[in-house]
C-alpha cells in the first residue's frame, strides 16, 4: 500500500520535526525556508519544540534540549 502524504498544517509541523531529528538535530534556517511556511516553523517555535541559534553566519534551527 502506498503512503498517503499528509499536507495538514499539523502533518508540516511533524514533518518538519522529523527532518530535524534526521538531519543531527539542527538545519541551517535558510535551507528550509522554501519547504516549510514560515507560520510552520513559529509554531513549533511557540510550541518550544525547537529554537533558533545565531552562529555569527547565519542561523540554525535545531531541537530543543527539554524535547
Amino acid at each position: 500500500m502506498p503512503k498517503t502524504f499528509d499536507n495538514s498544517f499539523e502533518g508540516r509541523a511533524n514533518h518538519l520535526l522529523r527532518l530535524l531529528q534526521l538531519c543531527g538535530g539542527c538545519v541551517p534556517l535558510h535551507r528550509l525556508k522554501f519547504e516549510f511556511s514560515d507560520s510552520v516553523i513559529q509554531t513549533l517555535l511557540d510550541r518550544e519544540l525547537v529554537q533558533v541559534q545565531n552562529t555569527g553566519c547565519g542561523f540554525l534551527l535545531e531541537i530543543a534540549k527539554d524535547f
